[in-house]
C-alpha cells in the first residue's frame, strides 16, 4: 500500500512538473498605448516577435530586441 502512494506521488509530480516545464510564453502590443508586455496565455490578438517563448526570460529579452517595442 505504501509503494502505490509513493508512485502516485511521484507521478503527479511528475506531470506538475511536465506542465510547468510546457509553459508558452507570448509578446503582445497593445494598439491604443503601443507598449508590449509579455502574457502567458495564447492572445486572441496578433502576436509580435517569433511567436512562442519556452520562459518569460527569453520573452522579455525579445521585447527589447523587437522592432514595434521599441519604437516611440
Amino acid at each position: 500500500m505504501k509503494k502505490l502512494i509513493v508512485c502516485g506521488a511521484l507521478a503527479a509530480f511528475a506531470l506538475g512538473t511536465q506542465a510547468a516545464s510546457a509553459a508558452e510564453f507570448y509578446i503582445v502590443r497593445d494598439a491604443t498605448t503601443k507598449k508590449c508586455t509579455v502574457v502567458d496565455t495564447k492572445p486572441t490578438t496578433t502576436v509580435v516577435g517569433n511567436g512562442v517563448y519556452k520562459t518569460k526570460v527569453e520573452a522579455e529579452s525579445a521585447v527589447k530586441t523587437t522592432k514595434v517595442c521599441t519604437e516611440q
